[in-house]
């Protein structure tokens, strides 16, 4: 430990040397591109397990091309296809099952956070031929898995485009705006479920699964658009709000021999957050949730007569999450995570829904997994069990033995793995090194170009791209590393970083700016390379300010019961952490206990406003973007797993609703919004404005017409931190 600490102040000389000559960060360097990271876009490893494909970009001219790349030799192999005078700018790629063809996105505009519109066309690899899918923009063209036909969305409706003979058959045809969807999810899963695509091709073909919402009876959410015309106009749309009224979600299957839709009887189920095709053609797996989402069921439905069985329960007396690990091996057997031992581990599960084993096991989470190897019997997965606030990539066996760590920086790693599992491509980033990606051997026995020993190649990796070049210009500017710690507070260690001026004098006092986000299962506090508000937050403490940011009660990564602590009281634990982390920190001789503030966006922004009025003998401003200022605004689907209904819970709603407690503003106070927020609406705003004006409580404002939740487009971000960044000057 103590020689990594000293690599990290190696790494970072240049932050405590010679500081006459620093540059500080600007805004508009922050938000004018120039610390752009270095990715490796939209990597996928090909079939053979031998090369994987990259999507590459050129700023100038404009231009894209899909380029094959050999794994053992890092080679490029060839481009597949490039933009050009016949290939429109595609900005990404869908293989065709058995890699022949491929689906191409041009024109591509954004609905949702999620959910966009684009022109399609399926380019043949062999003929070089370019079929445009349709005239008209469509969502989610997937291929079939004999690259014969493309199944896609258009106005709510399920579509099938033969490839060969260019002709479309309509699937669906009572789907309409504000009514009923088909084959794409409404915005409330879009969001918080997270998918779009609502449909599934099963593995020979013959069937397509799809879910159908009938959103007729769900409340209407409208919004002013102000655009650039004489009048302004209404955009509506369907949004349930806490409480209110949820789509009727209905399984359906599309065979495609007899052309005809029959509907699934999935009982009382009221949420279908996932499906899934099993290994069996005929076989689909359906999660489905109570409305309380705390009874999480799993089935499996025969598409040859619809039948039904429950493969597995489970219940939980907060909530159930949903993730995309449900992972079906040969058998049919599969790989479960659940929280059911208090953290977040693997378990495989024979195919008739009993438990064979628990694969993983410790205080501590697995974060995500990457598959199974069968020829090696192992199983690929990520985990914080180097310390919550680190990731690291792991194998263990099917049995839950001869557990190897396979990634060796300490940091955040995360692996793409050759289809085979042969090799792994590691991206690796930590608080001092921008993004980097190495290439890994997995197994033993294949020896890789330039290596002499296989267990180097295992340990070490090789360097694929790294981010030299902006550590390199970082050199000139005048930046700090983040300290990172944990503060006790209301009896549980909680996860800490603390950035201090380069010229520190622990003699001097100086004013504290917390910065957080707070969420159910979220996490700021990690050991990863600089997000915008990383570069903004360096800017600041170059001005002589002291930036913390404390994950508290709530988050995630830490175990069941430390983030389900806040169920039926959101907000409230976490805005008493804040508060009493700013106190013990004011305590400090080198803090100013005068000049303490607190800023974050959303949910950062609720608890901002909280932190403010509840700890206005502690706070002296607050800014909030885009906060919630009462969760009787927001949608069903989140805020009910967290609260259960406002009529069941009401208090819970009310009692952490800044708006009930404007005579509460002491402090400086800066709320700001984008009028076109589909998310956070805008109306928690205009309350809590509404509310202040009423206690006659002066407070400064701002709204971004037509922007939403993420208030950015053309100079709105450089604006908005401007904005920020004086308040602050003036008021901490």
């Amino acid at each position: 430990m103590k020689k990594q600490f000293l690599l990290i102040l190696f790494v970072f000389g240049f932050f405590t040397s010679s500081i006459a000559q620093k540059k500080k960060i600007t805004l508009d360097e922050i938000w004018g591109g120039e610390f752009r990271t270095e990715y490796m876009d939209v990597l996928r490893s090909m079939k053979n397990g031998k090369q994987y494909t990259l999507l590459n970009f050129e700023r100038s001219p404009r231009s894209s091309s899909l380029d094959k790349y050999d794994y053992e030799s890092l080679e490029k192999v060839e481009t597949i296809v490039a933009s050009s005078g016949a290939v429109p700018f595609f900005t990404s790629y869908e293989f065709s099952e058995d890699e022949s063809k491929i689906v191409l996105a041009t024109e591509v505009e954004p609905i949702f956070r999620h959910s966009s519109l684009g022109i399609f066309y399926v380019y043949d690899i062999a003929s070089k031929d370019l079929v445009k899918i349709s005239e008209t923009k469509i969502q989610e063209p997937t291929l079939s898995p004999n690259g014969n036909q493309v199944a896609y969305v258009l106005n709510n409706n399920l579509y099938l485009f033969n490839i060969a003979t260019r002709t479309t058959k309509q699937l669906t045809t009572d789907g309409s705006k504000g009514t009923i969807i088909n084959g794409v999810t409404d915005w409330v899963y879009e969001e918080e479920f997270a998918f779009v695509r609502a449909f599934e091709w099963n593995s020979n073909g013959t069937q397509i699964a799809f879910l159908r919402f009938d959103e007729t009876n769900v409340p209407h959410f409208s919004m002013d658009v102000f655009g650039q015309n004489l009048y302004p106009f209404q955009y509506e749309f369907k949004y349930p709000k806490a409480g209110e009224e949820n789509s009727k979600v209905t399984l359906h299957f599309y065979d495609l021999g007899s052309e005809s839709i029959s509907k699934v009887d999935l009982g009382d189920s009221y949420y279908i957050p996932r499906i899934k095709w099993m290994n069996n053609p005929d076989h689909l797996s359906v999660q489905t949730l109570n409305r309380h989402q705390n009874d999480l069921k799993l089935h499996k439905v025969d598409a040859k007569n619809n039948t039904v069985t429950l493969l597995l329960q489970e219940q939980d007396a907060a909530y159930v999450d949903v993730d995309d690990d449900l992972t079906f091996l040969e058998d049919d057997s599969f790989v479960w995570t659940s929280e059911m031992d208090g953290y977040n581990h693997l378990y495989l599960y024979k195919k008739d829904g009993k438990l064979k084993n628990q694969i993983t096991k410790g205080p501590w989470e697995v974060t995500r997994y990457y598959g199974y190897d069968k020829s090696r019997d192992r199983i690929y997965y990520q985990s914080v069990e180097n310390g919550s606030i680190n990731r690291d990539v792991y194998s263990i066996s099917s049995s839950g033995t001869d557990k190897k760590r396979l990634s060796n920086k300490e940091g955040t790693n995360s692996a793409d793995f050759s289809a085979d599992y042969t090799f792994y491509i590691n991206t690796f980033s930590s608080a001092t090194v921008p993004y980097e990606f190495t290439l890994h051997q997995v197994a033993k026995g294949k020896r890789m170009k330039d290596f002499n020993q296989e267990n180097e190649l295992i340990s070490r990796g090789r360097l694929i791209r790294d981010n030299s070049a902006l550590l390199k210009k970082l050199e000139n500017y005048e930046l700090v590393p983040k300290e990172f710690s944990t503060i006790d507070i209301n009896g549980n260690d909680l996860n800490m970083w603390m950035m201090k001026p380069v010229d520190f004098d622990p003699t001097k006092k100086y004013p504290l700016l917390m910065f957080q986000y707070s969420g159910p299962g979220s996490q700021q506090v990690a050991n990863k390379w600089f997000a915008s508000n990383d570069y903004w937050h360096e800017m600041l403490v170059s001005e002589g300010y002291i930036v913390v940011c404390i994950d508290g009660r709530g988050t995630g990564y830490k175990g069941r019961d430390f983030k389900k602590v806040t169920y039926l009281n959101l907000v409230k634990f976490e805005t008493e952490d804040q508060i009493a982390a700013a106190k013990k920190l004011s305590e400090l001789p080198f803090v100013d206990e005068k000049r303490t503030g607190i800023w974050g966006w959303s949910f950062g922004g609720h608890m901002s406003t909280n932190c403010l009025l509840k700890g206005n003998d502690t706070f002296e401003m607050a800014i909030a973007v885009a906060p919630v200022t009462s969760w009787r605004f927001y949608d069903t689907i989140y805020t009910e797993r967290f609260l259960r209904t406002p009529q069941e819970n009401p208090v819970g709603y009310d009692n952490d609703s800044p708006f009930n407690y404007p005579e509460l503003l002491k402090g400086k106070y800066l709320l700001v919004h984008g009028s076109g927020d589909d998310n956070v609406h805008v109306q928690n705003s205009m309350r809590m404005i509404e509310a202040l004006v009423q206690a006659n409580k002066q407070f400064d404002w701002a709204i971004y017409p037509d922007k939403n939740h993420g208030i950015y487009g053309g100079n709105t971000r450089l604006h908005l931190y401007t904005k920020m960044t004086n308040f602050i000057k003036e008021n901490l």
